[in-house]
């Protein structure tokens, strides 16, 4: 009461003042719940220098600025991924409890040591990686017995000791568990989940049978623990008569005799069965691979990312994973991939056309670490597979390429993987199955030039100078050129140049992808490839290698403008018509006035950058015949 007096005495602009005042503090926008957690994390780390894009102030899933290894839907951070970035220190879990949308954590190949972290108290996790550190101590029994959405646990190459937590085998929806290179011992407990499609527990101290609920899983999943046995191993598992007396043993010696004469009368059966049952489960196994690698790796990871794709029909997002990386740290991983030239080349179905990263097959991607990287054209998704042995692959899943059988497709992909020029990804693997197929290729550091250009704000994208820009340019000029040699009967030799399929090695050197599809994928995807928007195909000309050159036209005015290009949409609108945009300066020459101001402060050059202008211009001319070819287009380029 005596406040209300005061104030009814003080001067009526004051008291609105004061009314105005609190009235703003009560309607200001609280600060998002994310970017503070994060922020509170971000402290407890170590040598986290690199998380320079986690500032104050700034929205951690804002467009075309989003905060360094998180993953985002609809502006809620639902995943963070911290992978080789070197950090140590502590992981503050009480700032992850403060992120009621988080779905995944991976901090695999960092630095973290002491007892595992309190991740259980994060109920609504289905995914975390911790391989690849230095934690150590045992895990009680109970630890995970909150976390009933958990489908993927990555544990391995530490040094938990201890047994394995009896409270994994009562989460229904465990999917993946990975505990090997560790020191886990005692039993290894009944898994009895249904949807367990990928185990490795290998190279540890366990011992005794293995449980028959895991017959599933072969060898590798429990090598290198001494003390294991059963049918898997090899290794039988001997029957105790300890304590038995004299009686005993004649009766087990007895047993013995009438056994060997029932084994020799059932041999014959034994024999013809076990090659039926035999190729039954080959078949079996080769299934379950095949499920495992599509539902286990690659959908759920879709779903634990929270990918969300299509967003302007193009593949902004491929490549966003990979420009995170950042630094390598070895890694002591058990080796999967046979190095031995007279291995089998056609392994889990996966058939590797380029031996140069060794030899894998289905089994090996199935226990790799997947990470969503973006959906693009043809039905297309592609995944980071991170293999047991620290080397990365990328896998494209295709559905639209259905124009070709086996044969055909096997002699293609050949060919492609056949390519040797330093501006050429050719393709290391392929799996075949008529409603869809796997391309594995090997992972490029830096990402696509899309993301470098449009969406990375970041170290990678301020280092894109002028001397750096040409240099790609000059490398997409001489790969494109080196695939209209190979393929020069061909109509489309690339036929789907565009940034997204240009990707950017560590010394900035881009590598051409996805070429050579266009006599492969359905009828009804080929108008999707990039070069069916050259101008002179809306008139109902054929396609030709012209097509390729006006792709790379596009693709020089997007370099040198820095602007997105309207020519990469399907629908929508955003994006500048860089063709147009740019002729017109040219014609009233003002070619300096629409070059990309991240590079014109180098004046020695603008001269370089006008010339590549033109090009690009020339490149790009609605007429093919008035349009340069790509030999000339090199040359010209090359003389820069």
């Amino acid at each position: 009461m005596a406040n209300a007096k005061v104030l009814r005495k003080c001067n009526p602009l004051v008291f609105f003042c004061i009314i105005f005042f609190n009235f703003s503090l009560i309607s200001t926008e609280s600060p998002n719940p994310d970017s503070a957690a994060l922020l509170q994390l971000k402290k407890s780390f170590k040598n986290s220098d690199i998380l320079n894009t986690w500032k104050s102030g700034t929205e951690p899933c804002a467009k075309g600025k989003q905060w360094l290894g998180l993953v985002c839907h609809n502006g809620k951070v639902t995943g963070v991924h911290l992978g080789t970035l070197g950090l140590s220190g502590k992981i503050d879990v009480d700032a992850l409890t403060k992120m009621p949308n988080l779905r995944s954590i991976s901090v695999s190949d960092n630095s973290f040591e002491g007892p595992i972290p309190e991740i259980n108290r994060l109920g609504s996790l289905k995914a975390v990686y911790l391989a690849n550190n230095r934690f150590s101590g045992k895990i009680p029994a109970d630890y995970f017995k909150g976390m009933g959405s958990l489908k993927k646990l990555w544990l391995s190459n530490n040094n938990f000791s201890g047994e394995i937590p009896l409270s994994l085998t009562q989460i229904s929806s465990l999917m993946s568990i990975h505990l090997n290179d560790n020191h886990f011992s005692g039993k290894i407990p009944e898994f009895k989940q249904n949807n367990l499609v990928s185990l490795n527990i290998s190279n540890n101290d366990l011992n005794g049978e293995i449980p028959s609920s895991l017959s599933k899983f072969n060898q590798s999943s429990f090598a290198g623990n001494k003390g294991l046995c059963g049918k898997q191993l090899g290794k039988k598992c001997e029957e105790s008569v300890a304590g038995a007396g004299p009686s005993s043993s004649r009766k087990v010696s007895n047993n013995q005799s009438n056994s060997k004469i029932a084994f020799w009368l059932l041999s014959l059966c034994v024999l013809i069965l076990g090659i039926m049952v035999f190729a039954i489960l080959v078949m079996k196994r080769r299934q379950e691979d095949e499920h495992a690698f599509q539902n286990d790796n690659l959908e759920e990871s879709m779903e634990s990312a929270g990918w969300e794709g299509g967003k302007r029909d193009v593949e902004l997002s491929v490549g966003s994973t990979q420009s995170r990386v950042s630094t390598q740290k070895g890694v002591t991983a058990q080796k999967t991939r046979s190095t031995n030239k007279s291995a089998k080349r056609r392994l889990g179905d996966l058939v590797v056309v380029n031996e140069k990263n060794g030899m894998f097959g289905l089994q090996d991607l199935m226990r790799a670490n997947a990470e969503v990287l973006g959906n693009g054209t043809m039905g297309a998704s592609s995944y980071k597979a991170m293999m047991p042995d620290g080397f990365s692959l990328v896998v494209k899943r295709i559905k639209e390429m259905n124009k070709v059988e086996k044969d055909r497709f096997d002699a293609e992909i050949r060919k492609m993987s056949a390519m040797s020029h330093p501006n050429i990804l050719a393709p290391l693997a392929y799996h075949f199955r008529n409603e869809e197929k796997l391309l594995v290729s090997e992972f490029v550091p830096k990402g696509s030039l899309l993301y470098i250009l449009h969406g990375d704000r970041g170290p990678t994208h301020a280092e894109l100078n002028w001397p750096a820009r040409l240099k790609i340019i000059k490398g997409i000029a001489r790969g494109l050129d080196y695939l209209h040699t190979q393929y020069a009967s061909s109509e489309l030799p690339h036929g789907n140049l565009k940034s997204s399929n240009v990707l950017i090695d560590s010394n900035y050197e881009p590598l051409l992808a996805d070429f050579g599809f266009n006599s492969m994928i359905s009828d009804n995807q080929v108008p999707q490839l990039f070069a069916y928007k050259a101008p002179e195909i809306s008139q109902g000309h054929q396609v030709s290698p012209k097509c390729d050159v006006y792709c790379l036209g596009i693709v020089i005015l997007e370099i040198i403008t820095g602007k997105f290009p309207t020519q990469y949409l399907n629908h929508g609108s955003g994006g500048v018509d860089v063709v147009e945009w740019v002729r017109n300066a040219v014609l009233e020459g003002r070619e300096a006035e629409f070059l990309d101001p991240e590079i014109v402060d180098n004046s020695s050059a603008i001269g370089q950058m006008q010339r590549i202008l033109q090009i690009g211009v020339a490149c790009s001319e609605s007429n093919p015949d008035q349009r340069l070819d790509i030999r000339e287009a090199t040359r010209r380029i090359e003389e820069i």
